[in-house]
């Protein structure tokens, strides 16, 4: 038979496919049959499994879970098709919620550790996942929950802040925590590395006033602490300059050696805050050279100046090395 591949495409032809309505009809009892198939096929049972994150919460008074439990469970379960194949398109679940203090009430502990049969969680979660699902069996089939006691103290706070001011503008005193210590509680191991915690990090820009921040404090997981945010106080002053002359005092000079200095006495000049003007004076500052430098042969000594208040600037010292005679006796 000597049949043309033209004439074979041409009873392929849309238009005729079209036309035909033996084929018209044909297409739709076969896509009603499918239909048909389909929904008698989903309203049978079918068993299947499914996998659930699991989150574990609200462990017995003083104590936490010390281990790491299973971070998934499977789920061998049996449902409808229509059921799980709504389940199967969801592609994520929400996580199964666990209670350690409901499900370690009714177990016994071997040295604070549970083990939990499966089978014991299967009506707790099948609350969570389902009602028109079965659940027939849960992997792993023992789940161990180890406690262990939480300690309690109090440790200091330190802030962590960034400090940017205006001209003529400095912090007055330190940066303050208040409260400056808290409790912080969680295992015994953890809590023996901490001697103090500190504040998130702020940055405070264009200073210009004392300011008051609200913050969180920063704590190692597992750990609680309370109160969970402190108040940082940064003191803030408008400063001023401020000349004062002191007289030069000597270290490590012998009792048979007399050492005169050109000049005797130097000038400071400082930046003090306007609140403390009036009461910095000469009795605030110390000014010393050292003998040893002159044994050494230098032909200057430098001027070293000390204050007690730390709110002080120290700025320029005039001058900041002088001349020296040795006297001996």
């Amino acid at each position: 038979m000597n049949i043309k591949i033209s004439q074979i495409l041409s009873y392929f032809n849309p238009e005729k496919l079209k036309n035909d309505k033996r084929i018209v009809v044909f297409s739709v009892c076969l896509l009603i049959a499918a239909s048909l198939w389909f929904l008698n096929a989903m309203e049978k049972n079918y068993a299947t499994s499914l996998t659930y994150s699991v989150k574990y919460v609200n462990p017995p008074n003083n104590l936490f879970l010390a281990n790491n439990p299973p971070s998934k469970l499977e789920l061998n379960v049996q449902a409808h098709g229509f059921t799980l194949l709504r389940h199967k398109l969801a592609f994520s679940f929400s996580p199964i919620v666990l209670d350690l203090s409901a499900i370690s009430q009714s177990l016994e502990s071997y040295n604070n550790e549970y083990r939990v049969p499966s089978e014991n969680l299967i009506r707790r979660i099948g609350a969570q996942v389902s009602k028109e699902i079965t659940i027939d069996r849960i992997s792993p089939q023992t789940i161990s929950l180890v406690f262990d006691s939480l300690n309690t103290k109090k440790v200091p706070v330190l802030p962590q802040v960034e400090l940017n001011f205006k001209p003529q503008f400095y912090l007055k005193g330190i940066v303050e925590a208040k409260p400056d210590t808290i409790e912080i509680t969680g295992p015994a191991a953890v809590l023996d590395t901490i001697m103090v915690l500190q504040t998130e990090k702020i940055t405070f820009e264009s200073l210009d006033k004392s300011m008051q921040r609200t913050v969180f404090v920063a704590h190692p997981k597992n750990t609680g602490i309370s109160p969970a945010k402190i108040t940082i106080v940064v003191p803030v002053e408008k400063f001023t300059e401020k000349k004062i002359s002191l007289p030069v005092q000597i270290s490590h000079l012998p009792e048979n050696v007399q050492l005169k200095l050109f000049p005797p006495n130097i000038t400071v000049t400082v930046m003090v805050g306007l609140s403390e003007y009036e009461a910095v004076s000469s009795r605030d500052f110390s000014a010393t050279v050292d003998y040893n430098q002159a044994l050494a042969g230098e032909n200057h000594l430098e001027v070293s100046v000390e204050t007690n208040r730390a709110y002080i600037q120290l700025m320029k010292i005039v001058p900041n090395s002088i001349e020296y005679l040795i006297e001996s006796e």
